[in-house]
């Protein structure tokens, strides 16, 4: 029988986010990745959402362990929670392992977890895969591509990745290495799609530093910057910008300083002697010596940007005479909440630069010409697209056609989808479980379809409760059942519908034969039934209806 190589994504496709892929040959298995998702807008309440990892748990014994490509929540952001399930061993570069470290912590989960180390270049043996590490660019230090080499052949995982020809940190991306693994041959690519509707490339990174040295010189007023916490290149611009025109710089916002901290302890990071100070001295200086860097880039309601924009920031209040520079781009589905900020900042006066035409923020991830490179140096004999949604994915599918692949060569796979490669041949196999689960506060997975149905139907159309008094002796009403209602309508505007209903509910229960014996089942049915008629009859609306029967 043919050996086959098994690759099942178990997040990352059709969506943004919860990045997770299972590799399985010779009856082991490796896993890359394990990221969580931002929640929709239907999802309420929920904090993230990660993948469904089942079939992983129901394989523990084989998995080898866990390989991260960079430090993105994308890409990390589920690791706790999944090894509450699955303890497997972590491989990442340092950095990346820096930020890892950080997650263990506030899980308790450091001593338990074996977490090493690998550089750029290095190869790990994990069962029957090797993993060779190799650096790549991303908008994240420490960012690798892996090679994944079994007996039937060398798979190239990409990762998310951009072809920066001037690096911040002068450490461009290892295009030789993919060369001469085109040449020894790869039997597949995975490669990211994100950017795959852009034509061209993605600008380097040091294009924003020209960017801010341009918005830093000669400026009156006190700079604000905001960006993600995790682009340590983009900080360090900013940090080597505000030194260069005589600047100091404080930082606010928790994950911003945790990535600082770890940044400059890994040597990541190289702080300009004399610019960094406590943000309650900084406000001493004169305006126009002030950069305070800060967390918010998203419009996130606890950061300290949406904070200082509703002036609810114990340190600072932006006002007129401040400018406010947005260096990042929204991540899908957070341009509401950003552009509710960007509002409340021109509210209070501040001039707001979020222009993407400044090159206030560039990209991390490749663009078309940029992808087309890797496929040429790679020449894999299969191809399957990774990280993007449907339409994503086709496109990729389709420049990867117009290079000379074949249809039947590249798989368009879902969450679960079990790709089975040959030497000589792919097929989509089958599937394993792979969904979402959501995180709520410190419960996983304990709210599932019916819990997120019932506040979907709560936000949308609010609740009636109908308390009913009822005798425990002969169970009859002891009086008129009492209505109560939350984001229904307000009661005192509508006494008449409340009299209504209470008529409603009080010829039902007493229709009802299952009061007198006793079954509050049937009662609640019957009123929850009448009270629901009524109110869709007449209001057009379909709030939720809780019947509470207390026996007296």
């Amino acid at each position: 029988m043919a050996e086959k190589l098994k690759i099942i994504p178990l997040g990352g496709l059709d969506e943004i986010g919860k990045n997770m892929t299972a590799y399985e040959f010779g009856g082991d298995i490796i896993v890359v990745d394990c990221g969580m998702a931002f929640p929709g807008d239907d999802m309420y309440g929920i904090d993230s959402v990660i993948p469904d990892v089942s079939f992983l748990v129901k394989n523990k014994a084989r998995i080898r362990g866990l390989f991260i490509t960079h430090g993105h929540e994308d890409h990390i952001g589920a690791i706790p929670y999944v090894l509450k399930q699955v303890n497997m061993p972590i491989y990442c570069t340092r950095f990346t392992a820096g930020l890892i470290k950080l997650k263990l912590e506030e899980h308790g989960l450091v001593k338990s977890t074996r977490l090493t180390t690998v550089e750029a270049g290095e190869t790990i043996r994990a069962g029957k895969f090797q993993v060779e590490f190799i650096h790549v660019n991303h908008s994240i230090a420490d960012a690798v591509a892996f090679a994944i080499h079994t007996h039937m052949g060398t798979v190239v995982h990409t990762g998310d990745f951009k072809i920066d020809s001037t690096p911040i940190d002068g450490d461009v991306i290892d295009l030789a290495r993919f060369g001469e693994l085109g040449k020894e041959g790869v039997l597949a690519l995975l490669a990211d799609s994100t950017n795959i509707e852009r034509p061209g490339y993605t600008m380097s990174e040091r294009e924003v530093g020209k960017t801010f040295m341009r918005q830093f010189s000669n400026c009156p007023e006190r700079i604000i910057v905001t960006t993600f916490a995790s682009n340590v290149h983009r900080i360090q611009q900013v940090l080597d910008a505000a030194a260069a025109c005589g600047r100091k710089v404080a930082i606010t916002g928790r994950s911003m300083e945790n990535m600082m901290k770890v940044s400059t302890e890994l040597g990541y990071m190289k702080v300009p002697k004399n610019t960094v100070m406590d943000i309650a001295k900084l406000k001493g200086l004169p305006k126009n010596k002030q950069v305070i860097v800060t967390t918010g880039s998203q419009g996130e309601e606890m950061s300290a940007l949406y904070r200082m924009a509703f002036s609810t920031h114990k340190q600072v209040d932006i006002g007129a005479g401040d400018k406010v520079i947005i260096s990042a781009s929204a991540i899908p589905g957070n341009e509401v909440t950003i552009g509710r900020v960007i509002n409340e900042l021109f509210r209070k006066g501040a001039n707001v630069v979020y222009d993407r035409a400044d090159m206030l923020h560039v990209s991390g991830h490749a663009c078309q010409e940029e992808l087309k490179i890797i496929h040429a140096l790679v020449k894999p004999r299969f191809f399957i697209p990774l990280h993007g949604e449907q339409r994503m994915l086709q496109i990729h599918s389709r420049i990867a056609q117009s290079m000379g692949m074949e249809r039947n060569h590249i798989a368009i796979a879902e969450n679960g989808s079990v790709i089975e490669i040959t030497a000589k041949t792919m097929k989509i196999s089958g599937t394993v479980p792979a969904g979402e689960v959501f995180v709520d506060g410190s419960g996983v997975g304990d709210v599932g379809a019916v819990v997120m149905r019932d506040r979907k139907r709560l936000a949308e159309d609010g609740m009636v409760v109908v308390v009913l008094p009822v005798s425990s002796h002969d169970g009859q009403l002891i009086s008129a059942p009492e209505i109560v209602t939350r984001g229904f309508i307000y009661v005192k505007e509508s006494e008449n519908m409340m009299n209504e209903l209470q008529s409603v509910a009080q010829e039902a229960a007493e229709s009802s034969r299952s009061a007198r014996r006793k079954d509050d089942g049937e009662l609640k049915s019957a009123v929850k039934s009448a009270v629901s008629n009524y109110l869709f009859k007449n209001t057009k609306r379909n709030p939720m209806v809780i019947p509470v029967v207390t026996r007296l």
